[in-house]
């Protein structure tokens, strides 16, 4: 049984964390770079609720196979612990609170025609894609720190 759990723990951390590594630094960027803005925008739109799905799956799943790995060995790695809490909550949040608001504000940038308030929109849009941006970061960098973790031979 621990044998699955080991394996579920490290499917899921490494499917997450390819992931956001692919999809962070070389597709989004490809994306912008080959298609006009606003067609890229749409495209990674169209992406992003399959993006967070697969945070929330693969969170999830690792987080609680590590539990139970820690519950049937009676041992608590507690950076491991940590560092994938964090990262299963920022992308919760992130998925369920930052993207609808992001999505929210460049929709009403689009059916703006005001000039003013068309840049006032565009200017919360720019924050709260900096806010997605620096979350995402954050679940990178906890990702790497836990394969770290485990490739050091922590107990899991």
């Amino acid at each position: 049984m621990v044998g699955v759990l080991r394996f579920i723990f490290m499917l899921g951390l490494a499917a997450w964390l390819g992931m956001l590594i692919f999809f962070t630094f070389f597709a989004a960027p490809s994306i912008f770079k080959v298609l006009p803005r606003e067609l890229a925008g749409q495209v990674i739109g169209d992406i992003f609720s399959k993006y967070w799905m697969i945070g929330y799956v693969a969170g999830l799943l690792s987080l609680s196979s590590l539990l139970g790995i820690s519950f049937i060995e009676k041992s608590f790695p507690a950076a491991l612990v940590i560092l994938l809490t964090v990262m299963t909550g920022i992308t919760f949040y992130s998925g369920l609170a930052v993207a609808p608001v992001a999505r929210q504000l460049k929709a009403e940038r689009h059916s703006e025609n005001e000039p003013a308030k068309k840049e006032a929109l565009e200017k919360s849009f720019r924050r709260v894609h900096a806010k997605s941006a620096v979350l995402n970061l954050v679940v990178i960098s906890s990702g790497v720190a836990a394969l770290y973790l485990v490739s050091r031979n922590v107990r899991l």
